[in-house]
């Protein structure tokens, strides 16, 4: 399959490189400045994910397609969690992965983080952990995907719409207070144990995570 992708991508005008191996792919992705990257998740040795999250570690910021024969939600999402910027499940024609390839050639290298950090707060989205300073925080599923949309947003006014929509995807129908809810379930957690105030309420408009040292 690499040799007619590379075939293909090379009748397009793209240089191609191609690495047998996790271990060489991800000593290629290191050493070159590529434009994108299609990323296995099955390659011999290192797989897929283990490449994209060390590349994404050691701040190697291409954007990196995955493929993969599974096409479960947990692998998609495992895969986007290692720093992925799109995945696609075979079989797919070469049209489309050269449209997606296009598209994320166009967008081009921005900084994603693998790990989030905001002072002393530290959440990994792929491993589903977090932690106030040296100390791991037990959090729910909700929690967690709470913590990481105001870590990914540090000190800006995020709503209860958009709360809503990030961490439970239907609209707001202005009466539900399970936002509320949850926020006050965090702050129990990443800032009361702590003697902390971070997280804050904007009245009216909906919260903010303020960002200050320990």
């Amino acid at each position: 399959m690499a040799a007619l992708l590379k075939r293909g991508f090379t009748d397009e005008g793209y240089a191609v490189d191609i690495a047998t191996t996790g271990t060489d792919g991800l000593w290629l992705g290191t050493e070159n400045p590529y434009d994108a990257i299609v990323l296995d998740v099955m390659v011999p040795g290192k797989d897929g994910f283990d490449v994209c999250r060390a590349l994404r570690t050691a701040e190697r910021w291409t954007p990196i397609i995955m493929v993969t024969a599974c096409a479960s939600v947990d692998e998609r999402v495992q895969g986007l969690d290692a720093g992925a910027d799109d995945y696609l499940p075979k079989p797919f024609s070469f049209a489309e992965l050269s449209a997606r390839v296009r598209a994320l050639v166009r967008r081009g290298a921005h900084e994603r983080p693998t790990v989030l950090e905001v002072g002393d707060l530290r959440l990994d989205p792929a491993r589903h952990r977090a932690w106030r300073g040296s100390t791991e925080l037990a959090l729910s599923p909700k929690e967690m995907a709470l913590l990481e949309l105001f870590l990914r947003h540090p000190d800006e006014v995020i709503t209860r719409t958009q709360i809503l929509e990030h961490v439970w995807d239907f609209a707001y129908d202005g009466l539900s207070n399970v936002v509320d809810q949850y926020v006050s379930y965090l702050r129990k957690k990443i800032d009361k144990p702590f003697g902390r105030d971070d997280l804050k309420t904007v009245r009216g408009v909906g919260y903010r995570l303020a960002i200050t040292e320990a």
